[in-house]
């Protein structure tokens, strides 16, 4: 293999991690979803259902870290399995009766198997591809994302409405054991790693170094901005389609699907539009940075204007696509960081990366359920929400205009004089 072409089976690889994502973010949306029947059933306050969706990411960043490092080290294929089998566990015991306080166990648990994920999928992606071929695999991966939640809400919704919210868990610990199958069968480790011999001359970089580069904290603030809202509409979106605006469980199934669809438009977009410009000769700069962080600005103002419309369509139409435009930050910030972090070095930069921005997650949805809570009313703390995501995009992105500078990013990092080969350093 030369490193610059595309090994076989790449693409069924791809294919399996993008299901994996699909699962993930099923996992993930079944809460938000059934979020008005939870809260019914289970006495809840908008603080408590607030508390419920945060306590998805108490460990998710603290195993997203262990792990990346783990993956320096272990076959990802293994690392991949045993994530898809926590998942699957985590959900059964919702299928009974439950209390909030099991409930809310399960998803620190549940959080804890998915934190690593993304990044563990894309450290798996690019050893069976070269950084020239990465963006458009990315994109396909985030894509797991929006197919989940398409795919999940419909059938997930139906079980809620004719059936009972316990037994949607119950469906997705299925499903996840059935990833897990199809993998044990058909999973396999990328080829393009480095030789012994490549290890050897790799330079090492400090991770102190590595971890406060420009562009390193770029990709951290960007996404931090598209997580706040991302993580918003995995817990708040459908509960303020019924509760802010009226419409009914079966009815907001259905809208459910709508910021998905869009943003999946958006990744795909951003990642073919992505490698064309690099395939053109573009800087990464451009091709990634500012493709990725532009949107965050624009997609933030079109928020702010939420409180100024008055019909429920008009303030859904803004939801949808203000959020969704945060989608290009996803596909463009791993290629990024493995443009200048080591290989040796890479699952772990892009876990501590995805272990930094989803800490929107935890705050995210608290800061929904305070306001919520304290407003005059259900409709006016929603949109004071809404307008807080706006402005934490806006300066997210702003922020990424000004620090992602992933083509100039590693001539910088080599400069410095505590850097050598590893095959020159003491060993640790």
């Amino acid at each position: 293999m030369d490193g610059h072409s595309t090994p076989k089976g790449a693409w069924r690889i791809t294919f399996l991690l993008f299901l994996f994502m699909v699962v993930n973010f099923a996992d993930k949306i079944v809460v938000g979803l059934a979020g008005v029947p939870i809260t019914q059933e289970l006495g809840l306050t908008p603080e408590q259902f607030g508390l419920l969706g945060s306590s998805f990411f108490f460990l998710f960043s603290i195993t997203a870290v262990v792990v990346g490092f783990v993956v320096n080290r272990v076959d990802t294929r293994w690392v991949l399995l045993v994530l898809a089998l926590i998942w699957a566990v985590a959900q059964f015991p919702m299928v009974g009766t439950v209390s909030f306080t099991t409930l809310l166990i399960c998803r620190i648990i549940l959080g804890a198997g998915e934190g690593p994920a993304f990044a563990v999928a894309a450290h798996a992606i690019y050893k069976w591809f070269p950084d020239h071929k990465r963006t458009l695999p990315t994109a396909i991966l985030s894509q797991g994302s929006a197919f989940g939640v398409i795919l999940a809400v419909p059938a997930l919704n139906w079980i809620i409405v004719n059936h009972s919210w316990h037994y949607a868990f119950g469906a997705l610990g299925i499903v996840g054991l059935m990833w897990a199958a199809a993998w044990l069968a058909l999973g396999k480790e990328g080829p393009l790693v480095p030789t012994a011999a490549m290890a050897a001359a790799e330079t090492r970089i400090p991770y102190a170094r590595l971890l406060t580069s420009r562009t390193f904290i770029g990709c951290v603030a960007a996404t931090f901005g598209a997580y706040w809202a991302l993580s918003l509409g995995l817990t708040w979106f459908t509960t303020y389609i019924i509760s802010g605006l009226g419409f009914s469980q079966h009815q907001a199934g259905l809208i459910s699907i709508t910021p998905w669809v869009f943003g999946a438009a958006v990744v795909m977009l951003t990642g073919w539009l992505s490698q064309l410009l690099m395939g053109r000769g573009a800087s990464s700069r451009l091709a990634r940075g500012v493709l990725g962080a532009a949107p965050l600005v624009l997609g933030g103002l079109i928020l702010l204007t939420m409180p100024l419309i008055d019909n429920p369509t008009g303030r859904i139409a803004a939801l949808v696509i203000g959020s969704g435009l945060c989608g290009s930050i996803y596909v463009v910030c791993p290629p990024m960081i493995a443009e200048f972090a080591p290989v040796s070095q890479r699952g772990a930069a892009i876990a501590i990366y995805g272990a930094l921005y989803t800490l929107a997650g935890i705050v995210a949805p608290l800061v929904m359920g305070s306001v919520v809570q304290h407003a005059a009313s259900l409709n006016e703390g929603y949109l004071t929400g809404y307008v807080i995501n706006g402005a934490v995009m806006i300066v997210s992105g702003l922020l990424g205009l000004l620090l992602l500078w992933p083509n100039t990013e590693r001539a910088r990092l080599l400069s410095s004089s505590d850097v050598a080969p590893v095959g020159l350093r003491k060993p640790a």
